[in-house]
């Protein structure tokens, strides 16, 4: 979840970096992917999604990416319920925020792309996690910019001071282990609002 903050900063980093320049920018919550994975009996891996994003970036260079958390989906329904319950204690959203500075950043032409150190805060059940990592931009179109993972990114559960509810999760499985450094990989496309220059 630290990363999926880290992801919206590189977004509002690879939208600020544009020849054209545009009053704000939204995620395209249906394009976009934030998936994460767990692992348990030590050798045995499963995929997560949110199936709902949102996000913007405003003209003066503050980055929101907006998680809703209900929205899990870990292709169990009773786990989905359990992980809405006890991890994320019925919190309606996590947050992840940034400011950059549009004027700073160098144009990415259509069809280029780049990779851009960008740092973030991540706002988990009120509990605020530090972020920073490697981000790949490319330019798609003058109005379009999509932001992946550019190499593994991993979110402590003890930094998130979520180890409590996978405690509980895994009584409830009845698992002898749930490794705590959760895999995350995001993929955001962003659109632009208006454009000017």
């Amino acid at each position: 979840m630290n990363t999926l903050r880290m992801a919206a900063l590189g977004l509002g980093l690879a939208l600020a970096a544009t020849t054209v320049s545009a009053d704000s920018w939204t995620l395209d919550g249906d394009a976009s992917n934030l998936a994460f994975g767990s692992i348990k009996f030590n050798d045995t891996g499963e995929v997560h999604s949110f199936k709902s994003l949102d996000g913007s970036v405003a003209e003066d260079g503050t980055v929101t990416l907006g998680i809703d958390l209900s929205s899990v989906e870990t292709n169990i329904d009773i786990r989905n319920e359990r992980m809405v319950e006890h991890v994320f204690k019925n919190a309606p959203r996590a947050t992840v925020s940034a400011q950059i500075d549009m004027s700073a950043m160098e144009a990415v032409a259509v069809g280029d792309s780049a990779v851009m150190e960008v740092e973030g805060t991540l706002d988990l059940l009120g509990v605020e996690v530090p972020l920073y990592g490697d981000m790949f931009v490319m330019r798609l179109t003058d109005d379009k910019v999509m932001v992946t993972t550019d190499s593994m990114m991993f979110l402590s559960t003890a930094d998130a001071e979520i180890d409590p509810g996978v405690d509980k999760l895994m009584e409830l499985a009845s698992l002898p282990n749930i490794v705590r450094a959760v895999p995350v990989t995001l993929r955001l496309m962003f659109d632009a609002d208006g454009t000017s220059g």
